[in-house]
């Protein structure tokens, strides 16, 4: 398979809704593979197809804790239940993070690798991952979350596993009438 580049902020992809997977084909599949080694390379909890320059349906994650990537086709949120401020970050606009509000668990339901309808229910790390990247798919950012602009801050210490040589980001971040940085 293979490591792609991720999209990063401003790129006008990352702000629109992706499509509807109407049959998990050969070619769906080759997108969904690539999108997990272009995760593991980056060393992300999860990835979104509109991050790679597709407007698909389609969500990966890596959870910490397991030695597999998921897959799911046509995620979506069911129910989604209590709020809690969780600190994030995203692939799309390196090392920044900030403060957001995210829902305490979800119901999750999608389709996975072999057609199958997966449903469960989560909390913690993992309703944060599903909500965060069904988002992306929605042309959503985290920065649109953000419990005060004023959260947004730059992490000290570059994430070296994957740069930007410009600046063109910084200044996208520092002109936003949304965004202010500490």
């Amino acid at each position: 398979m293979a490591n792609l580049p991720i999209l990063e902020i401003p790129n006008p992809i990352l702000r629109k809704r992706a499509k509807r997977v109407r049959s998990i084909d050969k070619k769906m599949l080759r997108i969904a593979y690539d999108m997990v080694d272009t995760l593991n390379a980056a060393g992300g909890i999860g990835l979104a197809a509109n991050q790679i320059g597709q407007l698909w349906r389609i969500i990966v994650l890596q959870m910490p804790e397991e030695e597999s990537s998921r897959i799911y086709f046509n995620p979506e949120i069911i129910k989604a239940e209590g709020t809690r401020e969780v600190e994030e970050g995203c692939l799309s606009i390196p090392n920044y993070r900030g403060l957001v509000n995210r829902s305490v668990s979800i119901k999750f339901q999608g389709k996975d690798y072999s057609d199958n309808i997966v449903t469960f229910k989560a909390e913690n790390l993992l309703s944060q991952a599903v909500e965060h990247e069904v988002d992306h798919l929605n042309g959503i950012l985290y920065t649109d979350h953000l419990v005060a602009h004023s959260e947004l801050y730059r992490v000290e210490e570059p994430d070296t596993s994957h740069t930007n040589e410009d600046s063109s980001n910084d200044d996208y971040l520092n002109s936003s009438s949304t965004i202010e940085l500490k």
